[in-house]
């Protein structure tokens, strides 16, 4: 008999320890294992982490095996994985129903249960009586089966099963908006079973949807049925939202050591890693004790005073669920887990950390407890017994624990068995995460993206050609086919489908540029999809060039940044018919694909070829669950027939816009323009008309654009005639600026951030284009009052005028509604509801835009997936508001909403503003895009009021504009999708913007004349030399105003300076709109409430109680301060109250005083700072003089205020800059010192200084 190695020797004694403390606990019948012996129950999570070490021990023996009877032990081992993973397969698939139910309603009754019986396999509780819902847990299972697949072992037996996993992959792939029970089971940590977003679930989610793409289930032996698919763009929004959490763990938890299964071994699931060792470091340093680490701040698990309070309740004796007061009872004595010390000594295995791996096993090796057989085995916590919990509150981590709850913890012990296997070297990193997740932070080689331009048909291409620009035809790009990125959703509604088992398959109904930008397979031909954003059955949006051009940009960048295929992404970009503006392709889109033919663009590496020859390094996908039972699907192939592009152009505007169609179906499928062509997009001014115009019966009632009411601004009114451009430019103003209304004394200048730049057009009418205002429809009912609706369609017959048309539209649908016919055409139906359609694309054909957002406003249009915008927000831990406040009138969206609902929310927001309704989706969609791709513009923003921030809007434009509210509300609407983009861009990064006004013809080689305001950026060197301009002006203001300026010079130094007046007022009121704090702002506020009984915030209170039950950086605690700000409705307002608390937090956190005796009113302290204010003001012979302030005693301030302040503050101290000897901050600080009595703590000093530091 040979002799055993001492591995082997130590492999038996692992075998034993797997024997002793796991085997004992598993069913030999059904081979799941419950968790102790006083319950049959079987947790997924609990089961999947003891099959990973019987996984683990059965690779240790196949690898190191010395006799027969280690290999029949690894052999035995192996099949055991095998039995429990299928036992717990078979539970699930128990309850496919709910597997199928849950893709539709994702509701907490329709989820998996998160135990089973472990005698038979069935549920073991109702759907209420325990929190199921745990993705985590589900996605652990998924994880860990693709694992086991790609090791060898074949787990799925049957095609069943394997459309079974894939919708699991359903189930769980919209982990990153599910609020769900957690790692823990009871969601909010004070265990009312209240479900949250948790970033564990969403990045085990993510590690799962990642470790099973592409995996053939049925290891060597499966073929094209068995192998399982995943949407790319599913797992980059987990990404981006568990990236946007971390190291938070949900609402309630600011952090959880949970979160090291996620970080670490197993998920692997962060990429990024400088998050995942902040994370790490933050889990160490706050919840690290010297016999494990606690679950979370605050957790009343198992210690005495959990038993303390669970007694004593009278009315609820028997309650598992927490006082919101009482987890403040819970700090610093709750219970320490050993076992995250072994996911800290995993994650030095994995790194290769010998020195950590060693300082966590020598502190495990101390936690271990002795059973009366000798085993060593792990408790499953440590809580401080009921006689030292007074001294462990005086001084933390000071006493002795003892050991509790499960002995052994079959999740620890498991991990613990794993942990000394890999430490020994029984088994490698490598067997046990053969897909290679632990690389994931490694660096990746620089991507280079392909693109693909294709022109639509050969008129485009000879457009693209007469720029250099070389292209296929769509038709020239076979045997490649091109299709719309719908076709793709459709094609993966099949993907799952299993008729037997009645799963419907995959039911999500968007898809994302990750997945339009591979190629993919289907019966030896190859499919091509161009983007989502520009495929013409959207919204308008994807009729705006620029903004089209700006989307192809911001999808390389995000190609960038989250592709993880193998292959290189492919873009396929279709230039069509509406990209060519004056028979010229349109200049954005002409200058995105001129960047990419150089090989770069923002920064990216491009490659632009023909798309045949990008194949061979493409990433390319084969539609293998299309290729059996589905070949012969007559609906899939119909679909791909159908949406073939030859023409990608939507159908309905080829035919009402463009006036033609591709072949004799559509002329007879879609419907024919009723409305004239357009020759002139306004009436005339003058007293001549056009023949059309001229057909009208009665003159006087000849409409000259009511619906389109002029919102004229003559940029050069304000300047002397005789001064030329040329002269301004030698005159000292930074180049190309012009003054806002320079000579107007009334006006209050502009900040110093807005600039009005010269009109680009030699035309020096000074006209900006007309304005769509369908705000008011009385002035339109009373002028067609008497009128026969026979002769208004017989003047629409012959009206070419596209105001005109609007108007006439419009009056019939306020008085007969979209479905009355109109018999415009004797041979069919037309309805209001036809014209306000064909009105809807002209529009959008000119590029008159407010008309085109009004059209879509009466026509109800949605933004496609506005839905998935707000839920993008909202995941963000980021709720919206629709509506201007105060509420009920402001509406606030804190959880996602079926499209329908948040459509109907949103106009019933807005009442009659329908224009309005479409500009707040618009906002919707890019405030989306912007959390997105520029997150850190949202810092310290926990709402996001829609109406405010279009408020605002309207604000900063007036400002540039130098016109009143409602006017710059008109150019507002009439802005493009694009420039509106840039203008909330602009608001929400702080930079420097101008606006020019444009003369430019119309789309599509038009004669039409269209002179529009557009937002541009100001250079960098225009905006420093009007500050460093600022800087030399040594004059006061007031003795500026008073002197007539004489000269260029004198004009340009009085208009700079009256620049300085509004500044701090549009900061404030800016970031009150945004809603925007403070670093650290809430965990100040925290601190205030430690010392004070309460903090009053307009009408609602801040109790000290909430610092019971949150801790200082806890999500809930941000949200119920930021409530209490919200109900102020004016935002600079707002803003002072935000400041005031600031200085009241430097206070405490000098530790100037021990606390305040009193509730902190802020309102009162706001008041009483303005009126210190006002003293000095008259004093001091201010400003404030001329409004608020006065020397007379008796003097009583008018009410409203005659300088326009709110809530009763003058506009002046609004204005004034919060440092500073008479800023507002010292202010405030005075007021706090009379108040609040923070000068009696002083010890009888005279003097306080009250400068801020």
């Amino acid at each position: 008999m040979r002799s055993r190695r001492n591995s082997g020797v130590r492999l038996d004694y692992f075998h034993s320890l797997l024997e002793r403390t796991i085997f004992k606990n598993q069913n030999p019948v059904t081979g799941l294992y419950f968790s102790n012996t006083e319950s049959n129950d079987a947790w997924v999570r609990d089961n999947v982490y003891a099959i990973m070490a019987v996984w683990a021990l059965s690779m240790s023996y196949r690898k190191q095996a010395d006799l027969d009877e280690d290999r029949a032990k690894a052999y035995n081992l192996e099949q055991d994985v095998v039995r429990s993973m299928r036992a717990l397969l078979t539970s699930m698939i128990k309850q496919v129903a709910k597997v199928e139910k849950f893709k539709h309603t994702q509701s907490l009754e329709d989820s998996l249960h998160a135990k089973y019986s472990s005698v038979t396999g069935h549920t073991c509780v109702g759907d209420k009586e325990w929190g199921h819902l745990q993705v985590d847990a589900t996605s652990l299972y998924l994880l860990m089966l693709s694992q086991m697949t790609a090791s060898g072992l074949q787990i799925v037996f049957t095609l069943d099963e394997v459309d079974f996993i894939q919708n699991l992959v359903f189930y769980i792939e919209n982990a990153y908006r599910i609020p769900d029970y957690g790692i823990w089971e009871r969601g909010d940590k004070t265990n009312h079973g209240q479900p949250e977003l948790n970033a564990s679930s969403i990045g085990m989610a993510k590690a799962a949807m990642e470790a099973v793409n592409e995996l053939d289930l049925f290891c060597a032996r499966g073929g094209a049925a068995s192998v399982i698919h995943i949407k790319s763009d599913k797992v980059a929004q987990c990404q981006a939202i568990l990236h946007s959490m971390l190291p938070r763990e949900s609402s309630s938890k600011e952090i959880d050591a949970g979160l090291l299964s996620v970080i670490g071994f197993p998920a692997f699931a962060v990429d990024d890693e400088n998050i995942l060792n902040y994370t790490r470091d933050t889990i160490v340093s706050k919840l690290q004790g010297q016999y494990g680490c606690k679950r979370f701040l605050r957790d009343g698990y198992k210690t005495v005073k959990e038993h303390e309070q669970v007694t004593i309740h009278e009315k609820d004796p028997a309650r598992m669920y927490y006082e919101p007061a009482e987890l403040k009872i819970f700090e610093n004595i709750e219970c320490e887990w050993p076992l995250f010390y072994v996911y800290l000594m995993l994650d030095g295995i994995f790194t290769g950390n010998k020195e950590k791996t060693s300082e966590y096993f020598d502190a495990i090796d101390e936690l271990m407890v002795y059973l009366p057989d000798g085993s060593k085995v792990m408790p499953e916590l440590y809580y401080v017994p009921e006689e030292k919990v007074e001294l462990e509150y005086r001084s933390p981590s000071s006493q002795v624990r003892k050991a509790g709850g499960r002995i052994p913890h079959l999740w620890s012990q498991a991990l613990y068995i794993i942990a000394m296997l890999l430490k020994e070297n029984h088994v490698t990193t490598g067997e046990l995460d053969p897909l290679n997740r632990r690389q994931v932070t490694e660096a990746k080689p620089d991507l280079v993206i392909q693109v693909a331009v294709l022109a639509e048909d050969t008129v485009v291409q000879e457009v693209l050609k007469s720029h250099d620009i070389f292209v296929q035809t769509v038709a020239e790009a076979s045997p490649i086919f091109i299709y719309p990125a719908r076709v793709l959703i459709h094609i993966f509604k099949h993907l799952g489908e299993n008729k037997k088992m009645k799963l419907s398959g995959n039911v999500c109904g968007e898809t994302g540029v990750l997945s339009t930008s591979m190629l993919y397979t289907l019966h030896g031909k190859i499919l091509a999809f161009v983007p989502q954003f520009l495929d013409h059955h959207q919204f308008y949006l994807a009729l705006d060039n620029d903004l089209l051009a700006d989307l192809m940009k911001n999808d390389v960048a995000f190609l960038r940044n989250n592709w993880k295929e193998l292959g290189r992404p492919t873009v396929t970009i279709t230039v069509t018919h509406g990209m060519i503006e004056n028979e010229s392709i349109q200049k954005s889109i002409l200058s995105n694909i001129r960047k990419f033919q150089t090989g770069y663009i923002n920064g990216v590496q491009i490659h632009m070829d023909k798309i045949g020859n990008l194949i061979s390094t493409s990433c390319i996908k084969r539609l293998t669950f299309l290729e059996s039972e589905h070949a012969s699907d007559a609906s899939l192939a119909q679909a791909l027939a159908k949406h073939c592009i030859h023409s990608s152009y939507d159908p309905v505007w080829q035919a009402l816009v463009l006036g033609q169609s591709s072949s004799q179906n559509l002329k007879s499928n879609y419907p024919q323009p009723s409305l004239p062509a357009v020759v002139a997009l306004d009436t005339p001014e003058s007293g001549t008309s056009t023949p059309q115009s001229a057909s009208s019966h009665d003159s006087s009632r000849r409409l000259h654009g009511i619906i389109s009411r002029t919102r004229s601004i003559d940029i050069e009114s304000g300047l002397p005639t005789q001064t030329t451009f040329g002269e301004l430019k030698d005159s000292g103003l930074p180049g190309g600026l012009f003054p806002l209304s320079p000579l107007s004394p009334s006006s209050t200048g502009s900040s110093d951030r807005h600039f009005v730049l010269p009109e680009e057009s030699t035309d020096s009418t000074g006209m900006i284009r007309k304005v769509a205002s369908w705000m008011d429809t009385t002035e339109l009912m009373d002028l067609y009052a008497g009128q026969e609706d026979e002769e208004l369609v017989s003047q629409l017959r012959a009206c070419t005028t596209l105001s005109e048309q609007a108007d006439i539209v419009h009056y019939l649908f306020e008085k007969n509604g979209l479905d009355w016919n109109t018999h415009i055409n004797k041979e069919s139906e037309v309805t209001v509801r036809n014209l306000m359609t064909e009105l809807y694309y002209k529009s959008a054909k000119h590029r008159t835009w407010s008309l085109v957002r009004h059209a879509a406003g009466i026509l109800q249009k949605r933004v496609e997936h506005l839905a998935q915008s707000v839920t993008d927000l909202l995941v963000r831990q980021k709720q919206v508001s629709v509506g201007l406040p105060p509420e009920p009138r402001e509406r606030i969206i804190l959880a996602p909403l079926p499209p329908n609902e948040l459509e109907e929310l949103i106009y019933e927001s807005c009442g009659e503003d329908r224009s309005g309704a479409v500009l707040t989706q618009e906002l919707i969609i890019y405030l989306s895009l912007f959390i997105r791709t520029e997150p850190h513009l949202f810092t310290q923003m926990f709402r996001l009021r829609v109406g405010l921030i279009m408020q605002v809007m309207t604000s900063e434009l007036a400002r540039a504009m130098n016109c009143d509210a409602d006017d710059a509300y008109e150019q507002l609407v009439t802005l493009s999708p694009c420039e509106l983009k840039e203008l909330l861009h602009h608001i929400l990064s702080g930079r420097e913007f101008g606006v020019t006004i444009t003369s430019t013809k119309s789309s599509h080689g038009s004669t039409l004349m269209n002179r529009r305001p557009t937002i541009i950026c100001a250079p960098k060197e225009e905006v420093s030399a009007g500050l460093t301009l600022k800087r030399q002006l040594t004059r006061s203001r007031r003795k500026s105003l008073t002197r007539q300026p004489t000269t260029i010079q004198d004009l340009v130094e009085q208009e700079v300076t009256e620049d300085r007046v509004g500044l701090w007022l549009r900061r404030r009121r800016v970031d009150g709109s945004l809603n925007r704090a403070p670093a650290d702002f809430y965990a100040k506020v925290w601190k205030i409430l430690e010392v004070c009984p309460g903090i009053q915030i307009a009408r609602r209170f801040l109790s000290q109680s909430m610092t019971r039950e949150m801790t200082s950086n806890e999500f809930k605690f941000a949200l119920e301060v930021e409530n209490a700000l919200n109900t102020v409705p004016e935002p600079e307002y707002r803003q002072l109250m935000v400041e005031t608390l600031m200085v009241i937090a430097c206070v405490v956190e000098n530790a100037w005083i021990p606390g305040f005796g009193q509730v902190i009113d802020v309102a009162q302290l706001v008041n009483a700072a303005n009126n210190l204010f006002l003293g000095d003001q008259a004093a001091y012979d201010g400003d404030a003089l001329q409004c608020c302030a006065s020397t007379d005693p008796g003097f009583q301030r008018p009410h409203p205020l005659s300088c326009q302040g709110t809530a009763g503050i003058c506009e002046h101290f609004y204005d004034s800059a919060p440092s500073g000897c008479y800023g507002t901050m010292v202010y405030m600080t005075k007021a706090s010192l009379q108040i609040l009595n923070v000068a009696q703590m002083f010890e009888g000093q005279d003097r306080v200084d009250c400068r801020p530091s």
